[in-house]
């Protein structure tokens, strides 16, 4: 039964033999279901309220329509948040964070099965959600990126943890370049679990409404893996780019000089399509924001999931009190004339001692009180 909550998000409860699998559908099919504070706070209480339910063995999550799972944030409404309170603090975009890095934080600490449907489009807190869950599956027309250098952001919504638990330089390449990635990508890197047609999902509901659940989440995290393992067959994957690259990838992202990468990539003369465009993406990005990307990554590469969300929040309301965010969601997104006044001309003249400040907690800003 489908509950009158919002439009924005469709809860749905399908019956299953006794039990209940839970359903969370991101419905906002104009904006590519970007995320809102309000889709959010949805999401969260309905997963809380569901991990309480001993009824609710599973829950599956997409999103509506064909064109994509989720854009990820409402980046300009973030932006008029830092255009109306220069320098901070940013009550709507840093409270934002905070619900959106909570609720990444309960998806990866979900005891029940979670299943993220991650067809089309899934980029920035689209792709937090999707990482969170357990079982990912991407389809034919998965296109997943995290493109915040070109706007001054960073990969947050727990970036910093699957990003640096990726093969080789993978994840540093894909935060510094924002290239985009297919079905086959996700799954060499991690972010997919399963490949499946997005015409199965409905088979899938149906699959996960007649298993023998038990309620208990070991015996049925096997019942959720016996079934999209007996679902995957003989699909055609679209061809990747990752492994194909990697050799060139590690060689473009390695060692720890942020100067030197940039110099290696932006020196590449090849002629393949795919890497030019990852070329141009660090080329065009902020020089700011790579090197707050690149430092965010180095520190918390060893660091608990906890400390990863911590140290997010911090960097993420510390950019939204910075003019750089602002002008890159403009030149992007608003007047879209794709000529960013950068803060700096260029990784060079970025001063060490600013990026510091970065990552410093600024005074007033939300507190992040991950769930128990």
């Amino acid at each position: 039964m489908e509950e009158p909550m919002t439009d924005s998000v469709l809860v749905t409860e399908h019956p299953a033999g006794g039990r209940v699998v839970g359903q969370l559908t991101l419905n906002v099919e104009k904006t590519l279901n970007s995320l809102t504070r309000e889709m959010v706070d949805i999401i969260s209480d309905r997963l809380e309220a569901w991990a309480r339910d001993d009824y609710v063995v599973a829950v599956l999550i997409d999103g509506a329509g064909e064109k994509a799972f989720c854009a990820g944030g409402d980046v300009q409404a973030l932006r008029n948040s830092c255009l109306e309170n220069p320098g901070g603090p940013c009550e709507y975009a840093e409270h934002f964070f905070a619900r959106e890095y909570r609720m990444n934080y309960l998806l990866h600490t979900y005891r029940k099965p979670l299943i993220c449907w991650g067809h089309g489009v899934v980029m920035g807190g689209g792709l937090g959600i999707l990482a969170g869950c357990r079982y990912r599956v991407v389809s034919e027309r998965t296109r997943i990126g995290m493109p915040e250098v070109t706007i001054a952001l960073f990969p947050d919504v727990g970036g910093s943890w699957f990003l640096n638990r990726m093969p080789g330089q993978v994840g540093r390449f894909l935060a510094l370049t924002s290239s985009h990635i297919n079905a086959t990508d996700a799954l060499f890197c991690g972010l997919g679990t399963h490949f499946l047609a997005n015409e199965q999902k409905t088979n899938l509901l149906a699959s996960l409404t007649t298993q023998a659940w038990s309620g208990e989440a070991d015996a049925d995290h096997a019942l959720v893996g016996a079934v999209l393992a007996d679902m995957v067959a003989g699909a055609e994957q679209p061809d990747g780019q990752l492994e194909a690259h990697i050799d060139t990838i590690n060689e473009w992202m390695g060692g720890d000089d942020l100067a030197a990468i940039h110099a290696r990539v932006l020196g590449w003369q090849g002629d393949d399509v795919w890497l030019g465009r990852a070329r141009d993406g660090l080329a065009h990005g902020s020089p700011l924001a790579a090197t707050w990307i690149f430092r965010q990554l180095n520190q918390t590469r060893n660091a608990s999931l906890e400390e990863v969300f911590e140290s997010e929040l911090i960097l993420g309301c510390n950019i939204m009190r910075h003019p750089e965010f602002a002008e890159g969601v403009r030149a992007l997104l608003v007047d879209k004339d794709r000529s960013p006044a950068w803060t700096y001309a260029d990784l060079a003249s970025v001063p060490a001692a600013v990026v510091d400040t970065f990552f410093t907690a600024p005074s007033a800003m939300p507190a992040l009180a991950l769930p128990e």
